[in-house]
């Protein structure tokens, strides 16, 4: 397995302000992201974790960026990524945040509507700037059997592999996943306990991405 290689992964919820007190925000955990920084820490790897709001432990040796807003870890990435040979997207981005953020509480009177935006799609910005020597994986949270939607964001995203996992997955020890691969590939795992899962993933990635060669070459 190639060795000294940077991994940038991101883990986690983004939460996008309403007002200072409420956010809009998901339950992600950040277990997916400790138990792949752990993989990589174990196989040798130097870790860099871009993480949105976690209480979940993170393994101390990985070197850590803490963010709260979808664009805030979309500057993180941008500016993170071209360090490094290998990004693992495993946080659970919000995909909206309010167009309007009150500075005061708002109070409790009635039918509150809010009116939304899109956050950055930060993995296909990545991808955008990705040179031939780096690679991406991301995650597509779907509901049960839903494949079809994984395998139209690995295409339109420009991803060099994606997993498949359903959304009982989040806030889960285990995962239920399936690897998808550009050339039609697939590969399910079945149900795994996050760590273990996380070791078979970054060792398909390492195999199938031939990053050893990318770490003679990438001028870091």
């Amino acid at each position: 397995m190639p060795q000294d290689m940077k991994i940038l992964i991101t883990a986690g919820p983004t939460h996008e302000p309403i007002d200072p007190v409420r956010y809009i925000g998901n339950r992600s955990s950040g277990q997916m992201g400790a138990a792949l920084a752990s993989a990589a820490l174990t196989a040798g790897h130097a870790v860099t974790l871009i993480l949105g709001p976690v209480a979940f432990p993170m393994p101390p040796a990985a070197r850590r960026i803490d963010v709260q807003t979808a664009a805030e870890m979309h500057a993180a990435v941008l500016r993170e990524f071209p360090s490094h040979h290998l990004l693992i997207m495993a946080a659970a981005v919000a995909d909206y945040r309010p167009k309007q953020i009150h500075h005061d509480k708002l109070p409790r009177q009635g039918v509150l509507t809010i009116e939304c935006e899109p956050t950055e799609d930060i993995v296909a910005a990545a991808a955008a700037s990705k040179r031939p020597d780096q690679r991406i994986i991301g995650f597509s949270l779907e509901s049960a059997g839903n494949l079809d939607r994984a395998r139209e964001k690995l295409a339109r995203k420009h991803l060099d592999l994606i997993v498949y996992n359903p959304t009982a997955t989040m806030s889960s020890s285990t995962i239920e996943a399936t690897l998808l691969w550009p050339d039609g590939r697939s590969e399910f795992l079945g149900v795994l306990p996050k760590q273990e899962f996380a070791d078979i993933l970054l060792d398909r990635a390492l195999k199938w991405f031939t990053l050893s060669k990318a770490v003679d070459t990438l001028e870091l």
